[in-house]
């Protein structure tokens, strides 16, 4: 299993970014999957998670409203649409699986400053 995570970049409060996640070694429709994300000296936390077919997304309160995670099967490719960014915002973004075990991403990072 390998997931890949990009999009990632330096936005200013307000702005957009949209993660990509594309992911390789396991039948992708068959499984649902999440975003996290860990800011600088704290735990990782959860973002957001979308099922197999996409047709049920859930997220954290924080995020509620400003991110939309999505999925596209034939690319074997998950995004998250992040909007009205703000400083809290700011951390590595990373793509997680579960396939009999937990699977990470390499992760991206994100930072919202002016």
């Amino acid at each position: 299993v390998q997931l890949v995570e990009s999009g990632g970049g330096l936005v200013q409060p307000g702005g957009s970014l949209r993660l990509s996640c594309t992911a390789s070694g396991f039948t992708f429709n068959r499984y649902g999957m999440s975003w996290y994300r860990q800011a600088p000296g704290k735990e990782r936390e959860w973002v957001a998670t979308i099922s197999h077919s996409g047709s049920s997304t859930n997220y954290d309160n924080s995020v509620k409203g400003r991110f939309t995670v999505s999925r596209d099967n034939s690319k074997k490719t998950i995004y998250m649409q992040m909007n009205s960014l703000e400083s809290q915002d700011t951390a590595v973004y990373y793509c997680y699986v579960w396939v009999f075990r937990d699977y990470w991403g390499q992760g991206t990072q994100v930072t919202v400053s002016s």
